[in-house]
């Protein structure tokens, strides 16, 4: 049965809605917005089957994927599909995921201090068979932020490294991550500021047609001027209500992806610079936004319930810890 007061339990037993919660805010943005755009244009009395044109959307639809093409190479157009896709699995970073983390952190740091920085090398050569990681589903799930932790003590015990180069080292991974996140928002961007100029191109196309049909029956002009006017439409519509609002919402997502591997730096470096686990555990909430920063007592309540595996011998390192107090 779920355990309703450990964070860990019921952040895991919540994530599906919290998952399709995001998929839901998106798809009823849209609906707001183009509901919003045909009940207006209805009440004045507006034809709604005049905004059916295909040869418009194809234009615009074409144009657009072709310029998705042009402007990206293979590594990126895989990146912006992953990235969109990504949006139906993205788990939101939410005061329970945090205190997660911090726990997961807690009990590495109790473990390592008790084992040596060296005796936490076979839980993270193998996490998902590790008695310290396998309790948090969340994190091992999550394969980004499990290779971020694991590749952090990895060099620190294979190469030695100390405090400073630690902090420089995932500093650099961070910033590359942030970088490579930002290549589908860019693609996006681009496709959303050329929706407007392509919609100007139905519209001068669909002109050039009206201008052969000068001297015919004015009801076959009209209909033709309207279906020029509506590549205009589509394409402002498509940049400013769809195109253009998707990739803000990845850059969301991304800035939230940043702030969260912040939290995780913060507190291994400040326990590589001989950080108590409480302090660095402390440090790394005060870097949480505020938002979703959950409180001083939340966090020491929780950490104080944490299991710290036994230590086996074979586990057992003689190197000094230098710091001291819970």
């Amino acid at each position: 049965m779920r355990n309703r007061g450990d964070p860990v339990a019921s952040y895991a037993f919540s994530d599906v809605p919290r998952r399709l919660g995001g998929v839901v805010l998106i798809l009823a943005g849209l609906l707001v917005v183009l509901g919003s755009v045909l009940a207006g244009y209805v009440l004045e009395h507006g034809n709604i089957f005049v905004l059916l044109q295909p040869a418009e959307l194809l234009i615009i639809a074409g144009g657009a994927l072709g310029i998705i093409l042009v402007s990206n190479p293979r590594r990126n157009l895989r990146a912006l599909f992953q990235a969109v896709a990504s949006i139906r699995r993205h788990r939101a970073h939410t005061g329970e995921g945090y205190l997660v983390v911090l726990k997961l952190l807690y009990v590495i740091f109790q473990y390592s201090r008790r084992a040596g920085v060296p005796g936490l090398e076979p839980h993270v050569e193998a996490p998902h068979k590790s008695e310290i990681f396998r309790p948090y589903r969340d994190v091992l799930a999550d394969g980004a932020v499990l290779d971020f932790i694991c590749d952090s003590f990895r060099i620190a015990i294979a190469a030695g490294l100390d405090s400073h180069e630690m902090e420089r080292l995932m500093a650099l991974d961070i910033e590359v991550q942030r970088s490579g996140r930002q290549q589908p928002v860019r693609a996006l961007v681009i496709v959303a500021d050329s929706l407007p100029g392509l919609g100007i191109i139905a519209a001068v196309l669909g002109v050039v047609v009206t201008m052969r049909a000068l001297g015919g029956p004015a009801a076959d002009i009209g209909q033709k001027v309207a279906a020029a006017l509506v590549g205009t439409f589509l394409g402002i519509l498509l940049c400013y209500g769809v195109v253009g609002p998707l990739a803000s919402h990845l850059e969301c997502l991304n800035r939230a992806r940043g702030e969260y591997l912040q939290v995780v730096r913060v507190a291994i470096a400040t326990f590589f610079h001989g950080a108590s686990p409480m302090v660095s555990a402390e440090t790394a909430r005060r870097s949480i936004p505020l938002d979703v920063r959950p409180s001083f007592n939340q966090m020491e309540r929780l950490l104080h319930k944490a299991k710290i595996p036994a230590v086996r011998p074979a586990e057992r390192s003689e190197e000094p810890v230098a710091a001291t107090g819970r």
